[in-house]
């Protein structure tokens, strides 16, 4: 059954093709930083606000920042948790996330079940998620112990997403790495976009309008930026581009 959040999402890509996510990190930011981040990003047509980071350890800090940010804007707050520790009754939503290339079944199956009692306790949406990493794979595939999928193996990445398809999951991400030097490959995403039905998310290394562009063209329902927002510079500047990008690189 799908949830207010995960309508309003699909509902989104259904109108505007592909949509841009603002994923914040709240060990980067304090909850006031965050909550103007927030403000300037919804202003440039960001879609909705993931709040989650690989180390995540202070529960009350990750609550302060998130309802400041709810606070702050309309769009939903989706929880993007590294752990239980990732887990705040402030948000809209949660992403019910399964790292399903890691090595180790807590980050599969573990962190989950410990997990969802508490979700049912605060009463949180929950949107399923199969989540695999790529490449470099970031901080992530560190902490969660995944082996990434080689940029030049793309049949890998549409065997984890068929898996993640037929387990039930409502969305599957490609990720990356916050802060890699390459995004997903274009061939990787355009052979897993042909193949599943569910949204495909895309995440990493994304900085610019063109790669933005060039993601969305190749298949990608939903692109996620993040470093780029504890980055200096003119951040409605550079959100504003990769918004008009992505809703340019739109060929669906």
């Amino acid at each position: 059954m799908k949830g207010r959040v995960e309508k309003y999402l699909l509902n989104k890509i259904h109108k505007d093709g592909a949509i841009h996510f603002t994923l914040l990190d709240p060990e980067e930011f304090s909850p006031e930083t965050a909550a103007k981040t927030v403000r300037e990003v919804e202003s440039c047509g960001t879609a909705a606000v993931m709040v989650g980071g690989s180390t995540i350890v202070s529960t009350p800090h990750l609550d302060d920042v998130v309802k400041a940010v709810k606070k702050a804007v309309k769009i939903p707050i989706i929880l993007f948790p590294n752990n239980v520790t990732g887990i705040s009754k402030y948000a809209d939503a949660i992403w019910f996330m399964s790292l399903l290339n890691s090595s180790d079944p807590y980050f599969i199956t573990g962190a989950q079940i410990l997990g969802a009692p508490i979700i049912r306790k605060f009463g949180l949406e929950t949107i399923p998620l199969g989540y695999v990493t790529v490449g470099e794979g970031g901080a992530v595939s560190v902490v969660g112990r995944a082996c990434p999928i080689p940029y030049d193996k793309p049949r890998l990445a549409v065997a984890h997403a068929l898996a993640a398809q037929y387990f039930g999951m409502h969305f599957f991400y490609l990720e990356g790495g916050s802060g890699v030097k390459q995004p997903v490959p274009n061939d990787m995403i355009r052979m897993v976009k042909s193949t599943v039905d569910i949204p495909l998310i895309v995440g990493g290394g994304i900085r610019t309008g063109e790669q933005a562009r060039n993601v969305v063209s190749a298949g990608a329902d939903a692109v996620v930026t993040g470093t780029i927002t504890e980055e200096e510079g003119n951040l409605k500047d550079k959100i504003g581009v990769l918004v008009a990008c992505i809703k340019s690189g739109n060929a669906k």
